[in-house]
């Protein structure tokens, strides 16, 4: 069984407008406000405005995107439990 090589992680911006991420596994779910993708390195989120997706090539691993970017976050297990907020704890 041949082992998996694990793919080389890179966010790459220009200004707040243009976006690369290499190293992407699966593109979760993604509109005009939010990306959520998932890395080599673990669930990427990526929050503005007027997000649009440009490029996906996940046999390459490969995420491009433009529009205003205001927030990129790495999520954990720790850092997904409390987003959730109280009725995404009830509700488990």
């Amino acid at each position: 069984m041949p082992v998996e090589q694990k793919r080389h992680h890179e966010v790459r911006m220009t200004g707040r407008e243009d976006m690369s991420v290499t190293g992407v596994k699966q593109l979760e779910r993604f509109d005009q406000d939010e990306f959520l993708i998932e890395t080599v390195e673990g669930e990427l989120s990526v929050k503005g405005n007027g997000l649009k997706l440009v490029n996906l090539d996940l046999d390459k691993g490969v995420v491009s995107l433009k529009g205003k970017v205001d927030h990129v976050l790495y999520l954990d297990s720790v850092s997904k439990e409390a987003s959730k907020g109280l009725l995404g704890k009830l509700f488990k």
